[in-house]
């Protein structure tokens, strides 16, 4: 948002995702109501979550807010440590928890309060142990220096007003070989004015979504090598939803994002899409 502060930016994103937690709306990531934030699970199983893994998260974790499965370029491994960016009502937290346990552990990580609220209620119909959730904003993570061999999010980077600072926390938290495992919005246009400086359409996941070659940017400058971005084509039926007639879906898409923190420090940086 062009006209918009930082903070004006992070005020209408936790306002609107609050109510979402709070079952006070259910528009969001997905723009409206006739999106995939109406009905949850079928969006997940289009966008790539299998039957078993919407039967092995607690009920009430997948709001349907997600644009893709980071769960599926993450290649999980057990005792792995994991942290999910935007962890929202805990539902990619869950699936992780399952995949890297029993000695590895997750953390997700939401600037929302009704949204943590959410999490650990769903965390206490599970027996699930190796999880949590800290309330924190993702361009300052409250997560220790190389303490994570993971960071995966769905959704959520884009609709940072501090992109930049988001890439620059993940590669700090990484420890060194760590990789960055993310489904999100990228432009693949210019936004036309009137969708780039609507906030609703912010909050949405349409205006917030950067440009590949930005996003290639900021992850290289941050530190990140061998990073890949995948535009996921099949998401432009699921994206035409979101705001019915303004055809958005040749503006902004799904993408798979990954990188690498390089083992050594001075590793040369690569990248490839």
């Amino acid at each position: 948002m062009s006209t918009s502060s930082p903070e004006t930016v992070r005020g209408a994103v936790r306002k609107t995702y609050g109510s979402i937690a709070a079952g006070r709306a259910q528009s969001g990531c997905c723009g409206s109501d006739s999106s995939c934030c109406g009905s949850t699970q079928p969006s997940a199983r289009a966008i790539g979550y299998s039957d078993e893994e919407l039967a092995s998260a607690p009920e009430g974790a997948d709001l349907g807010l997600g644009c893709g499965n980071p769960q599926a370029i993450a290649s999980l491994k057990q005792g792995e440590r994991v942290l999910d960016l935007g962890s929202g009502g805990g539902f990619d937290a869950f699936l992780a928890a399952r995949q890297v346990a029993p000695e590895g552990h997750v953390i997700g990580v939401d600037m929302t309060p009704e949204m943590i609220e959410k999490s650990r209620a769903n965390a206490r119909k599970t027996t699930v142990s190796n999880v949590e959730f800290r309330i924190g904003e993702i361009e300052h993570l409250p997560v220790a220096d190389a303490s994570v061999d993971v960071v995966m999010s769905n959704c959520v980077i884009n609709l940072s007003p501090d992109k930049p600072a988001v890439f620059r926390e993940a590669f700090r938290v990484l420890s060194p070989g760590g990789r960055l495992a993310i489904s999100d919005i990228v432009a693949i246009a210019p936004l036309p004015p009137a969708l780039a400086d609507d906030m609703a359409a912010y909050t949405g996941c349409i205006a917030g979504a950067a440009p590949i070659s930005d996003v290639e940017h900021m992850l290289t400058e941050a530190g990140f090598s061998q990073v890949r971005i995948e535009v996921k084509d099949e998401s432009r039926a699921l994206v035409s939803g979101w705001a019915p007639g303004q055809r958005i879906e040749d503006y902004v898409a799904s993408a798979s994002i990954q990188a690498v923190k390089p083992a050594r420090e001075g590793s040369s940086v690569r990248r490839s899409t």
